[in-house]
């Protein structure tokens, strides 16, 4: 399980454990929230710029999530 710090979010890199369309590698350009908490966050693809909003807590599953870009 990845440790995160929803407030440190905006601008991490993430690499998807199974890419799809050769999209591996993200970058958080968006976080959402509302009122004061973070509820979700948007990554964009750096290999085709699509982004893909999720909830932030998605990102803990290491099945699914790597920090950083491998």
């Amino acid at each position: 399980m990845n440790r995160i710090n929803p407030r440190k979010l905006l601008g991490s890199k993430w690499t998807a454990v199974r890419p799809q369309n050769k999209e591996k590698h993200f970058l958080v350009s968006q976080i959402i929230k509302e009122e004061e908490t973070i509820v979700a966050c948007v990554l964009e693809a750096v290999y085709s710029k699509n982004e893909t909003t999720l909830p932030w807590q998605d990102l803990q599953n290491t099945n699914t999530w790597l920090f950083g870009w491998k």
